[in-house]
């Protein structure tokens, strides 16, 4: 069970940081049709067909649910409602990355329309999930350390939900390719920050019951002789 703990934070780092990578590589392509700054990451992927950006979202999607076991199994003072809110951040990364969208158009198929749905709960639930936890670090010493980053972080989000809504209402989708990979690298940031800590508490704390072994068989010795 304690080798299982250790796991969890090891994976959301590592599955964070496989999603980086994946997505920088999908989302940049020599075609001039391919706008970045005009496409949604979605749209790009499927016009783009090279399917790093979709290993990037399961990459994202499984290093979020371990990260949530992590902080469950670390005790972290996450909340109910924050929990359940980034298990829907991790469910819908992973429906993102199995269920494709279409082209840029006024039509949206059945899968398409589910994609986008998903998409919006994505967005909308690590920078809320993010707020929600707030308080509680500042009043845990263990989380206190990061309670400023994820505010910042889950404040920047916010703004980010604003400034989506915005362009894909009356802004007419200008530059709603930026706005959104913006966005997106406020939540994944969010969700890395929270992934060090965890790391870092979970191998400071298996570090430290590491000496408490020998410690305690010497002590069980002498008691005996």
């Amino acid at each position: 069970m304690l080798a299982l703990k250790r796991l969890y934070p090891l994976i959301a780092c590592a599955g964070i940081v496989m999603a980086t990578g994946a997505t920088i590589i999908g989302q940049i392509d020599p075609d001039p049709y391919l706008d970045p700054l005009n496409l949604t990451i979605s749209e790009y992927a499927t016009l783009d067909r090279g399917g790093a950006t979709e290993f990037a979202m399961a990459a994202l999607g499984i290093a979020s649910f371990a990260l949530v076991a992590g902080l469950r199994a670390a005790r972290a003072p996450v909340g109910a409602v924050a929990e359940r809110l980034m298990l829907v951040w991790s469910a819908a990364l992973v429906v993102i990355a199995i269920v494709p969208t279409t082209a840029p158009g006024p039509a949206l198929d059945l899968t398409a329309q589910v994609h986008r749905y998903v998409s919006i709960a994505a967005f909308v639930a690590m920078p809320v999930a993010g707020a929600l936890m707030v308080a509680r670090f500042r009043e845990d010493e263990r989380w206190r350390a990061v309670s400023r980053p994820v505010e910042w972080l889950a404040l920047a989000g916010g703004f980010g939900l604003l400034a989506i809504t915005y362009v894909a209402l009356p802004g007419d989708r200008v530059l709603i390719g930026l706005v959104e990979r913006v966005l997106l690298g406020t939540e994944v940031a969010l969700a890395g920050v929270l992934a060090v800590q965890l790391a870092r508490l979970t191998w400071r704390r298996s570090g430290a019951r590491a000496p408490e072994a020998p410690r305690a068989a010497h002590a069980s010795r002498t008691a005996l002789g």
